[in-house]
């Protein structure tokens, strides 16, 4: 699979991530307090080395519940230190002594009861907090980029960690006619709904136009998943876009037209029906057009670069990855092997 491009030009350096877990630490933002009453136990853990599939399943068991009554805002690196919050939904039932779940990699760190169940994309955010080793190349210009990408944000590639291991080959084969088990299925529509969108936003940052709008464009208002249809740019969107306030998106597919119009829309479909009969399948599954920006712009980033090690800490929205920023100034090696799996709606 080719790399989609830069927006900014080449990586400016080489560096591994996670050489060790703790090099990659997230923590989930949740955006709300547990109310303290209810059915629900929001329940925060902080997990090394650890599937989150694998840790739903692991608190299941020991609170005694089928594995459908835990659900959390969304996947977290294996190969990293995460901070996440799971919802286990408990009528009728004593709250588990938390203290006493023996699972390798795995602490508790508080439990509070909640009236409603998390849903995926339920959290306001991830901060991360990232180690950079071995850099080599001009430290200087990776300053620079680094202060030009929290000015501007940067291409919000899905990229490989949401596509998983295989999932993308998986889209392709059950797009040729072949089935697969539920679970392994939506993973392969997630995959190839991701793979649609990168080609979009590939296009966009070949052409420049991936951080600001042309006349059709479905434009995002930051922070929501608002958007409305650019009939014409004037200098007011175009102040807006340069002050971080409304992003282009792209599509992500499914059945109807995207939210686009005119040339955008047109285009847009020629790259999707394009890509091996990826947007017929997802047609065909019953997903719903839906859009998503086409820039993700971090917040609080903050850096320091000492000798062949640079530190990074900054806060991405949902569904969003560090990794697609990362890939703006370096080249990666990723040393903890790659993602914990796809994710269907966020991370």
């Amino acid at each position: 699979m080719t790399a989609p491009p830069r927006a900014y030009g080449d990586a400016l350096a080489r560096g591994a991530i996670r050489t060790v877990p703790e090099d990659f630490f997230v923590e989930e933002k949740l955006g709300l307090e547990p109310d303290g009453t209810g059915e629900h136990q929001l329940v925060l853990i902080e997990k090394r080395d650890a599937n989150t599939h694998w840790v739903a399943r692991t608190l299941a068991d020991f609170a005694g519940v089928s594995r459908a009554d835990v659900s959390y805002a969304g996947s977290k690196d294996r190969h990293a230190v995460a901070r996440q919050w799971f919802s286990v939904w408990l009528p009728a039932r004593p709250d588990p002594d938390w203290t006493r779940l023996d699972a390798e990699g795995v602490r508790v760190l508080s439990a509070a009861r909640h009236r409603r169940k998390l849903r995926r994309g339920a959290h306001s955010g991830n901060a991360f907090r990232l180690r950079v080793r071995a850099l080599s190349g001009n430290a200087a210009a990776v300053a620079t980029r680094l202060q030009t990408i929290a000015a501007r944000g940067a291409p919000n590639y899905f990229g490989p960690q949401r596509y998983g291991h295989g999932n993308l080959r998986a889209a392709r084969e059950l797009a040729a006619g072949a089935r697969l088990p539920r679970v392994q299925r939506g993973f392969a529509l997630s995959a190839a709904r991701s793979q649609l969108f990168d080609a979009v936003l590939a296009a966009r940052v070949a052409d420049g136009s991936w951080d600001r709008l042309v006349s059709g464009d479905a434009a995002n208002l930051a922070g929501s998943a608002s958007w409305f249809v650019v009939d014409a740019v004037d200098p007011t969107l175009e102040k807006r876009v340069a002050e971080l306030d409304v992003h282009p998106t792209g599509p992500l597919w499914g059945r109807g037209e995207p939210g686009s119009t005119g040339a955008v829309r047109e285009r847009e479909r020629a790259i999707a029906l394009a890509q091996d009969g990826l947007a017929e399948l997802l047609e065909n599954a019953g997903l719903e057009q839906a859009r998503r920006a086409l820039r993700v712009v971090p917040s609080r980033l903050t850096w320091q670069i000492e000798g062949d090690d640079m530190t990074l800490a900054f806060e991405l929205p949902p569904g969003t990855y560090a990794t697609t920023l990362l890939r703006e100034l370096i080249e990666v090696e990723d040393r903890g092997g790659g993602p914990d799996a796809a994710d269907h709606e966020a991370c």
